[in-house]
């Protein structure tokens, strides 16, 4: 896929270490010919995404807290000035507390149930509503990160699945909206990673064990597999997909129970 995104711009959004997903869709996103921005948020994650940023050519990096208008005001007019146009945006941001990804989800606090929204899927809206303008003229791709906990249940993933289920609903609705002017929405579902993030949810090692053995192709989703999904979807191949949900797993959503040998 050399060279598919020769000519194209975007920002990435949720780049936390080397082993991050963002990082992954990034580095092919690179390798396929783009230039990107980038977003951290506060100093702590800033000084470990810089050395990232800068192997990939780039010194655009913006601090960004989603939560707060006036800070997404900022970062995008930044790079309204750098780029008066951009190609695509890549939305790998979500959170909870990791203290309500451990037991039931009839637990989960308001605060947390309004946190975990508001930063897993509202930001989507608020990035979509702001790149549109630099979009608009010539088209361009959104895309965000979801889980099969959205449409089934999976231990400990708790508000995180309610959060991804309205996020996945929201990939939707602004894949309806944007469409008209040639803006195309979409989600990549990985199986479990090993992630920074998804270290956080309880039972993680098993759920992804019990992943690898039963997927039918007795494999997880790397780094490369999801980076190449979504330089697919940002380059003209992706010209006729919007408001889908692709499924990186291995194939392991087609399952309706553990192989005979491990059930």
């Amino acid at each position: 896929m050399t060279g598919v995104l020769a000519g194209k711009r975007g920002l990435i959004m949720g780049v936390a270490n080397e082993r991050s997903i963002a990082w992954g869709i990034a580095r092919a996103m690179h390798e396929a010919g783009a230039e990107l921005a980038f977003t951290y948020q506060g100093n702590a994650f800033g000084k470990r995404v810089k050395p990232l940023v800068e192997s990939v050519g780039s010194d655009l990096l913006l601090d960004v807290d989603v939560t707060d208008d006036a800070s997404l005001d900022a970062a995008f007019a930044t790079l309204a000035d750098t780029w008066p146009t951009i190609d695509f945006v890549v939305h790998a941001i979500a959170y909870s507390d990791r203290n309500e990804l451990t037991g039931r989800f009839v637990d989960t606090t308001r605060d947390n149930f309004k946190n975990s929204l508001d930063i897993s899927c509202y930001s989507l809206i608020e990035v979509a509503r702001r790149a549109h303008p630099m979009m608009a003229e010539n088209g361009g791709t959104i895309l965000t990160l979801t889980y099969q906990g959205a449409n089934r249940v999976t231990p400990f993933y708790n508000v995180m699945g309610v959060a991804k289920a309205a996020l996945e609903s929201a990939t939707r609705y602004l894949a309806s909206d944007l469409g008209p002017d040639g803006i195309r929405v979409n989600a990549i579902s990985p199986g479990p990673m090993k992630t920074l993030a998804g270290a956080a949810i309880g039972g993680a090692r098993a759920t992804f064990k019990h992943a690898e053995e039963n997927a039918p192709l007795r494999a997880n989703a790397t780094l490369d597999a999801v980076g190449g999904t979504a330089v697919y979807l940002a380059s003209d191949a992706g010209a006729c997909t919007t408001g889908e949900v692709l499924r990186v797993d291995g194939g392991f959503h087609v399952l309706g129970m553990p192989l005979t040998e491990n059930l």
